[in-house]
């Protein structure tokens, strides 16, 4: 998919100077041109599909089982499960009757992303974009531990509830077209297509229970975590996806400069590591504020 997308890309971008010096509607006798550089901040509204990466279950790279059974935190856990009076020595002697009764449904909240980059608007009104952009996501949910002493949350007096969760970064390198369409002497209306790489770098996971963290980051290759257990460098569980994205903005035109604003909807791949990669793909949404300047006089004397 990666392959083909870039070829037609990049075959429109070769091609779109030579038909757009060609053609001057009517309307954009006035408009920006040239080339301007970009800034622009919004809210990114991600796929929940993604975050089941985090869920802790015995199929994901990171497990709650490794931590939580395991001779080195199983015992902290236990003795302060106990000391607050979340469990009952009676009912679980120790950590090794530690029991997950039901795992949660993980989703992202809402995050923010914000970026630069750079396009040319030819006098046609079409043109080209390249941007790069950042966003930092939060995914979270909770674990149901098994208890018997009658605390947790309510309606499920049998469990402690426990929060579990991860944390990544994401940078965006879209490569576009673009076309305005004038709508009156100072608004437009843009569409742009275009070829989507990210690259996921895994930051955190960890669970909270009774009120302590505990990371769960696969640091022991997979062994547990026992005392005496080694550990390795942390080697990054996201990785390089590719998708497409399309946007639709309104943009308002002063003195060299605009700003839009707009949506752009993204079909991404985010990959992760066990993650089959035809499952990392998924639909996400951003709403975005952004300023284009395109007059750089006051770079002269």
């Amino acid at each position: 998919m990666k392959q083909p997308c870039l070829l037609i890309l990049s075959f429109l971008i070769v091609c779109i100077p030579a038909y757009a010096q060609k053609k001057k509607p009517s309307g954009f006798e006035n408009r920006m041109s040239g080339l301007a550089v970009t800034v622009d901040a919004g809210l990114l509204i991600p796929n929940s599909k993604q975050a089941a990466f985090y869920r802790g279950t015995p199929d994901c790279p990171n497990t709650i089982n490794r931590v939580l059974l395991s001779q080195q935190y199983g015992t902290a856990i236990w003795n302060s499960l106990v000391n607050q009076g979340l469990i009952s020595p009676s009912a679980i002697p120790s950590y090794h009757s530690f029991q997950i009764a039901e795992y949660g449904k993980m989703a992202y909240k809402l995050s923010y992303q914000i970026g630069v980059g750079i396009r040319y608007d030819y006098p046609s009104g079409w043109g080209w974009l390249l941007r790069f952009d950042f966003s930092q996501l939060t995914a979270a949910s909770q674990f149901l531990l098994s208890s018997t002493n009658g605390t947790g949350i309510l309606g499920r007096n049998q469990y402690v509830a426990c929060d579990i969760y991860g944390q990544e970064k994401r940078i965006f390198i879209d490569l576009g077209i673009a076309k305005r369409i004038p709508l009156s002497n100072k608004f437009d209306l843009e569409f742009d297509l275009g070829f989507d790489l990210n690259n996921t770098k895994v930051s955190k996971h960890a669970i909270n229970v009774g009120g302590k963290s505990y990371s769960i980051l696969d640091v022991w290759n997979g062994a547990s975590p026992d005392v005496g257990t080694g550990t390795i460098p942390y080697i990054n569980q996201g990785g390089i996806g590719i998708g497409g994205f399309g946007t639709l903005a309104l943009g308002y035109l002063f003195n060299g400069a605009g700003i839009d604003l707009g949506y752009s909807a993204y079909f991404t791949q985010t990959k992760y590591k066990g993650f089959n990669d035809n499952d990392c793909f998924a639909l996400q949404h951003v709403v975005f504020l952004r300023f284009c300047l395109n007059n750089f006089s006051f770079f002269s004397k």
